[in-house]
């Protein structure tokens, strides 16, 4: 049996999915993204010496501030109350990137997976936008869902 897309009416219209009559529960999502730079690049975010500042800071910043407006970027995405946003990097020398990982979480009715995607893509972003006058080859890529729990489909780790 094919999956059925619930944000389309059965005359292929798109729509928002009616979460009128779901009880709320805590949901929590993670998501992960990497941005590689160069060895010079990774050495002034480390070091706190890139031209327009303290980077992985405002990228923290950007990336929950992101995740706070999901819903006004993806079209049919539900305005959420969230109760919490985190954004975290890691330095990862040897491959000469660093990772971003955003945690959502509130209770609701409706999942925050496009939330912790959007926070990750946009912390990733907002590095580039700091760094792009030292590299403009960085390069964003394997952002995913790493996590995510609560609602009726219950748990999800990547990977397994």
């Amino acid at each position: 049996m094919e999956p059925k897309f619930n944000h389309f009416d059965n005359d292929g219209n798109a729509i928002m999915v009616d979460v009128s009559e779901k009880q709320p529960t805590l949901r929590t999502a993670v998501a992960e993204g990497t941005i590689r730079v160069s060895q010079a690049v990774l050495e002034a975010i480390s070091g706190g010496t890139a031209a327009k500042g303290d980077v992985l800071s405002v990228a923290r910043v950007a990336g929950i501030m992101a995740a706070k407006r999901t819903s006004d970027l993806i079209p049919l995405c539900h305005p959420l109350a969230l109760s919490h946003v985190s954004v975290d990097f890691e330095l990862m020398p040897q491959q000469n990137a660093v990772k971003a990982r955003c945690t959502a979480k509130l209770t609701g009715k409706t999942g925050v997976e496009m939330e912790a995607l959007t926070g990750v893509s946009v912390a990733l972003l907002t590095v580039y936008d700091m760094c792009k006058a030292m590299d403009k080859s960085m390069e964003l890529g394997n952002i995913h869902l790493v996590h995510k729990e609560g609602g009726k489909s219950g748990v999800y780790e990547r990977g397994q």
